[in-house]
């Protein structure tokens, strides 16, 4: 199993009725193949086992699905061995490789948050701090781990870092903190409340009301009427 012959398989489900509707979330430049996202799946899935250096040549690949595809596959690889250091450091260090919100959206939580478990979190308070929105959104999508797994320690450093893009301008971030708050929330629904009363005045509105989706009515009522 090379990349090569992953892209091959990738290629051989192109499907010209698809590349529109892949368009509309790439960069106007950004090369695609045009296939369903069922069939990429399908395609990770079955390249599960792809050794480490070529899910990294997988991701020097132009198109979004090649790349999309190698972020699959690090979130396969660690579902079963959550904490792997050498998937999390790929996905650090090749992040400018990541181009898209879902490519955050399907690995970061695994791949990224699954080592940080327990602590210390400094990574994400590095990725909060950049000037590149997607890895703001990896800051705050990996504590969506957090929220099913970790601790009331882990799921505090999560919040740590919702503060810290609460107001952030760019809308792949602060949906993000969004919907880390509305997870966050059902589960400790305190903390979502004192977040908001520090918060809630410097967030989008839509970020306001996504965040408390899950909560009470009576509790919706409050912050957005």
């Amino acid at each position: 199993m090379t990349a090569e012959v992953v892209v091959g398989a990738l290629q051989a489900r192109a499907d010209p009725a698809e590349l529109p509707k892949v368009r509309r979330r790439l960069a106007p430049d950004e090369p695609a193949i045009g296939i369903r996202m069922r069939e990429l799946f399908d395609v990770a899935r079955w390249a599960s086992t792809l050794p480490l250096g070529e899910v990294e040549r997988l991701l020097d690949q132009p198109t979004y699905e090649a790349r999309m595809c190698a972020v699959c596959v690090l979130d396969l690889q660690v579902r079963d061995r959550l904490g792997d250091p050498a998937r999390q450091q790929l996905y650090l260090r090749r992040h400018d490789r990541i181009t898209t919100w879902d490519m955050v959206d399907r690995a970061a939580p695994r791949v990224l948050g699954g080592p940080l478990l327990g602590g210390p979190y400094e990574v994400l308070h590095e990725l909060a701090a950049s000037a590149d929105p997607l890895r703001r959104r990896s800051a705050i999508t990996a504590p969506l781990l957090f929220v099913r797994q970790g601790s009331d320690a882990d799921l505090t450093a999560g919040y740590v870092v919702a503060s810290a893009l609460a107001a952030d301008p760019e809308p792949v971030v602060h949906q993000a903190v969004g919907t880390f708050l509305k997870h966050a929330g059902e589960r400790a629904p305190l903390m979502l409340n004192a977040f908001l009363t520090s918060h809630a005045r410097t967030m989008p509105r839509s970020v306001v009301r996504l965040a408390l989706e899950k909560a009470d009515p009576s509790v919706r009522r409050r912050w957005v009427g």
